[in-house]
């Protein structure tokens, strides 16, 4: 029998509008989609009716799935002659861990293609209006993960400050650690910054404030998983000052 394929699709930030041509071709027609927990619903309605949806959602501290079981699953199905949709949010190569699956995949001798999707970085700054690069503001970008191991001992100076950009996805549970680990490295307390949570969703929210005032902006906000961190100039409401938006945040 011959193996099927893993397509390894990028979902996007949730807005259906926003998948690919080929991505959206690839869920119609599938017949197994292996998806994540962050795949908008509105997405996976998209699926023909008869089409079977696994769900391996991972939430901090449960996995339906470990990232190895998700493997073999992948390589079983495919080894059963079974084309598989593997279906992330964003992109598959951008804190999706389609690198590992893949590799896997390869190891085994199953074939893989890669569908590229707006990354969750690019679809948030895009719905709030924030460039991530700006002529005047950033010339650089960097994307950390803020939900790790051993976040205290992870280098980021340097990735934060004039003239550049830092977004930190899966960063709302450890706010406080993040912001007190960008002070200490030198990065100033006001420094301006946008929280998007649920970006190009009708639940979208854009909240803005001073590096300092983030544990309190996640807090008091009651800021909820999809979202993500964007510090920089490039996050400054244009003639607004950080005095403004602190008080705007305050009241």
């Amino acid at each position: 029998m011959e193996n099927g394929t893993i397509y390894l699709v990028g979902a996007g930030p949730g807005d259906p509008d926003l998948l690919t041509l080929r991505a959206a071709r690839l869920i119609e027609s599938a017949r197994l989609i292996v998806h994540d927990g962050l795949v908008d619903p509105a997405i996976l309605d998209m699926a023909r009716p008869e089409a079977k949806l696994v769900s391996v959602a991972k939430k901090r501290a449960r996995h339906t799935l470990q990232q190895d079981d998700i493997n073999a699953l992948l390589i079983r199905e495919a080894k059963a002659g079974h084309d598989v949709v593997r279906l992330k949010g964003g992109d598959p190569f951008v804190f999706g861990r389609g690198g590992e699956e893949m590799e896997e995949a390869h190891a085994a001798g199953v074939r893989v293609e890669i569908v590229p999707g707006i990354s969750a970085a690019n679809g948030a700054a895009a719905a709030s209006g924030i460039p991530l690069t700006h002529r005047d503001a950033a010339s650089v970008v960097s994307f950390v993960a803020g939900q790790c191991k051993g976040l205290s001992d992870q280098d980021w100076s340097g990735l934060a400050g004039v003239g550049r950009t830092l977004v930190i996805y899966m960063g709302v549970k450890t706010a406080p650690q993040i912001a007190e680990k960008l002070m200490a490295d030198g990065l100033a307390p006001d420094m301006p910054l946008a929280v998007v949570e649920n970006a190009c969703r009708p639940e979208m929210r854009v909240l803005r404030g001073p590096l300092a005032a983030l544990p309190d902006l996640v807090e008091v906000e009651a800021v909820k998983s999809p979202a993500l961190i964007i510090i920089g100039d490039v996050t400054a409401r244009p003639n607004a000052s950080v005095a403004e938006m602190l008080a705007e945040f305050v009241a």
